[in-house]
């Protein structure tokens, strides 16, 4: 079957030198790479093994971490007024 496709430049290269290199058409190389990218694409996939991150223990929390969004904003808003007070 006769079909179009779009090949970048430089592959398209690098087909044409492994065709010639090996004696065959154009065609049935692509032919014979597309098709053993889809085996290979079929083929089950090791599988590999779960990533585990070790945890560390950093003590129990010295302010009440529901407020972290305002206690933060608090201690900006502090430094903001010390850098405006350094202007003076």
């Amino acid at each position: 079957m006769r079909t179009t496709i779009r090949i970048e430049d430089e592959l398209l290269e690098r087909l044409k030198e492994q065709a010639a290199r090996e004696n065959t058409s154009l065609t049935k190389l692509v032919n014979r790479t597309l098709l053993a990218g889809m085996q290979r694409s079929r083929a089950p996939r090791r599988r590999l093994p779960q990533y585990r991150e070790q945890t560390y223990s950093m003590g129990a929390a010295r302010f009440d971490l529901d407020q972290a969004l305002t206690l933060a904003a608090g201690m900006e808003d502090e430094e903001v007024v010390r850098k405006l007070a350094l202007r003076m």
